[in-house]
């Protein structure tokens, strides 16, 4: 999608539909992402970042070539050209995404009277404040996007490299820093390819997530608000994020299905994308399994406090995700080939459950992906 960043006085004015405040989401955000907020991790520096190495325009391209003669995927139409963008940029991208998902849930939210505006002021100023919050700690960390919103299919899509954290994460790792970028690019243009060369894909994800936002309960006791929590209340609400998310403390036991169609369906999304940067990346760059060791130490290697926060917002889950869906990818590749891989972007019904990610075998089975029998 094509963000437009707030100025302060334009987009501060409050919208009722909006169950985030933009302006306030994005200050936070930044705040976070330069650590200029107590706890905030040292962010971007002052001085300009160093550029991205390398013509970034040809190694997407390049990229483009070598996944789509690896999956078969042919794009329908041109993927957004590659942007090298600050923080700043990526955060008012996100923030816009992320209000366009949550907004549906404005209608769940008290409304009318004096207690029921205030209630809803009251959640709108709270979830602003946690997504600021949020979105900058993740801005210190993202490399590349393929960033679109994701309830609207008809949205334009961008292809977003972050240089201040590339060039950050090449020094870290010790890496050659235009051979990390390839990696990089070959991940967020294998999504860009997944999107465009998969037509059914896109209304599909963004008609189970609007599923999922229509039947979430929103429900307030504005007398809770006004309430200190307990110790108690406290400890039940981070074991339910846990163990659940928050999207899946929210669904409840009878959406539970649902939630399980969406993460199956980002399992191999995300799966898929390692898969194939690994796969296309052997041919191209020569220290593929450096980056591939470093890589898999950075996203375990967190502090303490920085790995109790990932836990709690659902960034492990995500890392899940990569690793389960790679390894689903690459035991499909290693039993039936490439090609019996990517029949999972046939049809809606080829994609593996949340169960079936984790045993190839029953999904190769189902979809008859199986190679023959000698």
């Amino acid at each position: 999608m094509t963000a437009v960043p707030c100025g302060e006085p334009a987009c501060a004015v409050r919208h009722d539909g909006w169950v985030i405040d933009r302006a306030l989401t994005q200050r936070i955000a930044n705040a976070v992402s330069r650590g200029t907020v107590p706890g905030a991790r040292s962010g971007q520096p002052a001085t300009a970042p160093e550029p991205l190495p390398g013509d970034l325009s040809a190694i997407c391209a390049d990229a483009e070539t070598r996944v789509v003669e690896y999956t078969g995927l042919l794009p329908a139409a041109p993927l957004p050209p590659p942007e090298a963008v600050p923080r700043s940029t990526w955060i008012a991208a996100n923030v816009a995404s992320m209000g366009a998902m949550l907004d549906p849930l404005g209608d769940k939210l008290p409304a009318g009277g004096v207690l029921g505006g205030a209630a809803r002021s009251a959640v709108g100023t709270l979830l602003s404040a946690e997504a600021g919050a949020l979105t900058g700690y993740l801005s210190q960390r993202v490399l590349g996007q393929y960033e679109f919103t994701l309830v609207d299919p008809d949205a334009p899509a961008r292809l977003l490299f972050v240089e201040p954290n590339i060039a950050e994460a090449a020094r870290r790792l010790d890496a050659d820093a235009e051979q990390l970028l390839t990696w990089i690019a070959f991940h967020e243009v294998t999504h860009a390819v997944q999107f465009a060369g998969v037509p059914w894909l896109r209304p599909y994800l963004a008609g189970l997530l609007r599923e999922l936002l229509a039947s979430l309960d929103v429900k307030l006791d504005p007398r809770a608000l006004l309430k200190v929590p307990s110790r108690e209340d406290a400890r039940g609400l981070v074991d339910a994020v846990k163990q659940n998310g928050l999207v899946g403390m929210l669904a409840g036991g009878e959406r539970r299905e649902l939630l399980e169609r969406v993460q199956g369906v980002m399992g191999v999304v995300e799966g898929h994308a390692e898969h194939v940067m690994d796969v296309v990346g052997a041919a191209a760059l020569p220290s593929l399994d450096e980056l591939r060791t470093a890589l898999d130490r950075r996203r375990r290697e967190r502090p303490p406090l920085l790995a109790l926060l990932e836990r709690l917002i659902g960034l492990e889950a995500k890392m899940r995700q990569y690793e389960d869906g790679k390894r689903f990818c690459d035991a499909v590749v290693a039993t039936a080939g490439p090609v019996a891989l990517h029949r999972v972007f046939d049809a809606p019904e080829q994609l593996p459950s949340v169960a079936e990610l984790h045993d190839p075998e029953a999904w190769m089975r189902r979809t008859g992906a199986a190679p023959a029998a000698v």
